[in-house]
């Protein structure tokens, strides 16, 4: 018998430890029947019934790899009580008959999951007749439509899993499904999360997720597609691994950030599926998966029974999706795919290592971003999209011009004001009304290492350039306005989280706020304005729930109008005192001429005019 090295074992049992004590509050919670979970009371767009089966449905993230990689445990006989019962069409608690674009047909993707990882425990447990039903149920997913992006999967899923145990499945839907999300690939590596449509964590959580798991359960069937896959997963954690900071955390960006540490799904699949993602080695992969959930248990994300809760870095229905059901975080269960290699697996050898050295800028062309880092410090520089869609505050979560692992971002409380709108990060203009509009789409966009250039229109009269110059800690941006209407502007820095060892320093022309959660400030360089702080309502932020945003606020009449600010954020308190001065102009024959401190080049040169 091979003798295991002591601390990979304890490693091991560590994460499954993590795992079971995320999934044990959860079943405490089962409704009669064991076939759906009542985890809260809040509010969906499906039915209570769907919800609760989504509860239930989500723990198997999780639980399927566990099991399948040699932890025993009780908590599989609950859940296949449920699963009895769930899909027994005689039985009072029925998940039910679907219907095109249903709730379900996403939920019905872990049993395909489970099938293929878990055969044993899970089919092995049924009897005919109950298999039968379990068959029949899942077969619906072939039949209805799924919305056209990271949801084609789910059929795959479910196919995959009944062709594992030697049932009927539709290879029909699966070629369909994956030649349709073949039209979603970009290049480099990313996926648009649909055609043409927004690169967030969709891609690696779900998109990439997937195909992964095809490429390990297919590479004998499908040896093709799951070279293709493999090799699409290790360009993108080439750009990928710049989401993450020193410590583990991710940037938030994007919609559907209550699913938290999903954020690391994407390396589990890589680990699972095995694959090569040098220069970075098994180690230092390792490192981002432990690191990242580690500091996950630390942040109060669950609530008094240990459940966790609808929010991000604390329980906050602010941020939340019109989807999102109480027992929607427990998607983050699908990181811990990696608990289903064995503990001979070389991922539990390595030793686990920190974050390899990395470039100051990352050019992620693609996904139309350009990422940086500072002192551990990970952020988004974001020329946004050229298209919109209407989840819930879209804007906020996808057209700020800088998204930060340690600041986060902020949504709009209401509509008044900018206390209630919480404009971090972006340029807000109202008709001296209160009421502001933002950036919610980009109608031309370019980018390099060096610079962002985006145009865009709040009014059909307003007509707006902007350029990120994308460094840290601190960045320039600069806007040319052209305007036919009166209006008042405010220009929003770093959402810093207010505490009780405030330092505040303002002036006419620059705002400072500093305490143990970092350092944000703002300084006019060029036009008319003032600075100042900007106190949001509570809950606006994804990071904290009391923060201070240093803002600079304006009036432009209508005409032409330039303005220029450096924005500074720092992860402590003890910040670089000559923040102010890392960018200059010079204006000549009516050119704006700005430059970075230290750096004999400009770095932009725009026309006055």
């Amino acid at each position: 018998m091979t003798k295991h090295n002591s601390s990979s074992q304890k490693e091991k049992i560590e994460f499954e430890n993590i795992l079971l004590n995320l999934v044990n509050p959860a079943l405490a919670e089962f409704e009669s029947g064991n076939a759906g979970i009542r985890l809260g009371e809040t509010g969906t767009s499906h039915d209570s019934k769907t919800a609760e089966m989504e509860g239930f449905s989500r723990l198997l993230w999780g639980v399927a790899p566990l099991l399948a990689g040699g932890r025993e445990t009780s908590v599989i006989d609950s859940l296949l009580e449920g699963i009895k019962n769930g899909t027994n069409p005689t039985h009072p608690d029925y998940w039910g008959e679907l219907s095109d674009y249903n709730q379900m047909l996403v939920e019905m993707s872990v049993y395909g999951y489970a099938l293929c990882l878990i055969p044993d425990q899970l089919w092995g447990n049924l009897t005919s007749d109950e298999q039968e039903n379990l068959v029949s149920w899942l077969s619906q997913s072939s039949k209805y439509k799924c919305h056209d992006c990271n949801w084609l999967f789910f059929p795959v899923l479910v196919q995959l899993g009944l062709k594992q145990v030697g049932a009927p499945y539709s290879q029909e839907t699966i070629e369909h499904s994956l030649d349709r999300i073949e039209a979603f690939y970009i290049g480099g590596g990313w996926y648009a999360d649909g055609e043409d449509a927004h690169r967030d964590y969709y891609v690696p959580f779900a998109i990439h997720f997937y195909s992964l798991f095809y490429a390990k359960m297919m590479e004998d069937e499908d040896p093709e597609r799951a070279r293709l896959y493999k090799e699409r997963a290790a360009l993108f954690a080439q750009d990928f691994i710049y989401w993450f900071d020193d410590n583990g955390s991710a940037v938030p960006f994007g919609r559907s950030m209550t699913y938290r540490f999903a954020q690391a799904a994407f390396w589990g699949a890589v680990v699972f599926a095995e694959v090569d993602v040098a220069p970075y080695s098994l180690g230092q992969v390792k490192g981002i998966l432990f690191r990242h959930i580690r500091q996950w248990m630390d942040l109060p994300i669950f609530d008094s029974r240990g459940v966790l809760t609808i929010g991000y870095a604390y329980p906050n229905l602010c941020v939340s999706e019109n989807y999102n059901s109480p027992g929607s975080p427990y998607w983050a269960l699908k990181t811990f795919l990696f608990l289903a290699l064995a503990e001979d697996h070389a991922f539990w050898e390595a030793t686990e290592q920190d974050m390899p050295a990395l470039a100051d800028v990352s050019l992620q062309a693609e996904a139309n971003k350009v990422l940086a880092r500072h002192n551990g410090h990970a952020a988004i520089f974001n020329a946004g999209h050229n298209r919109t869609n209407d989840h819930t505050h879209t804007s906020a979560k996808y057209e700020k011009f800088v998204y930060s692992s340690h600041f986060g971002y902020s949504v709009p409380r209401a509509e008044w004001g900018l206390e209630q709108g919480a404009f971090d990060s972006m340029l807000a203009l109202s008709e001296q009304d209160h009421l502001y509009r933002v950036k919610r789409e980009s109608k031309q966009l370019t980018l390099s290492e060096s610079m962002i250039h985006m145009v865009w229109q709040p009014w059909k009269d307003v007509l707006i350039e902007t350029w990120l110059i994308p460094t840290l800690p601190g960045h320039l941006r600069v806007h040319r306005i052209q305007t036919e209407r009166h209006l008042s502007a405010a220009e929003g820095g770093f959402a810093v989280g207010l505490g009780d060892h405030q330092s505040i320093n303002s002036a006419e022309d620059q705002a400072v706020y500093s305490d143990d959660g970092g350092t944000s400030a703002i300084k006019l360089l060029y036009g008319e304005g003032k600075a100042k702080l900007i106190v949001p309502n509570a809950n606006t932020n994804v990071m904290k729930p009391r923060t201070c945003i240093p803002t600079v606020v304006s009036e432009f009449e209508p005409g032409t109008h330039i303005q220029a600010a450096i924005v500074y954020g720092s992860t402590d308190k003890s910040y670089e005192e000559d923040w102010a001065s890392s960018y200059s102009l010079r204006e000549t024959d009516g050119v704006l001429v700005f430059y970075r401190k230290g750096e004999a080049k400009p770095c932009l040169e725009i026309l006055v005019e």
